[in-house]
């Protein structure tokens, strides 16, 4: 019996995580999650945003943080530019400045081409987001 309850216990928790996404620092060491319906996670497994399916972004208690519009702008919650996430992955600031990279492989690197750190299979503009843009 108690291999069976392991058992179940286990399965819940990989389908309660499954399409959680990692974000990693250049450690490697999981610094947040993002699954499927836009919960930002911290190591703790505690909820720290959200980004809903319009690109909002709000805190843990609701409040609106910023968002991501439909060309790759970013604003905060006054509206006002924080920067822009191209399609091709570059991040660039208001000025249009380079600031990093989000690459298809999910690397994250600065506007030197180092390495900050990586989001395997998180959306680039997520990444970005928490990597260059101080909203979680």
């Amino acid at each position: 019996m108690k291999k069976v309850l392991l058992a179940l216990v286990l399965i819940l928790c990989a389908i309660a995580t499954g399409n959680a996404q990692t974000i990693r620092n250049t450690s490697n060491s999981a610094i947040a999650t993002i699954d499927d319906k836009g919960n930002v996670r911290n190591t703790s497994n505690s909820i720290i945003a959200k980004i809903d399916s319009k690109g909002v972004i709000r805190d843990k208690s609701n409040r609106m943080l910023g968002k991501i519009e439909s060309d790759g702008r970013i604003r905060d919650k006054n509206n006002s530019c924080l920067g822009k996430i191209e399609s091709d992955g570059k991040v660039r600031d208001c000025n249009n400045h380079l600031i990093g990279k989000v690459e298809s492989d999910g690397t994250v690197r600065d506007s030197n081409n180092h390495k900050i750190g990586s989001a395997k299979g998180v959306p680039q503009q997520y990444a970005a987001l928490f990597f260059f843009f101080d909203l979680f």
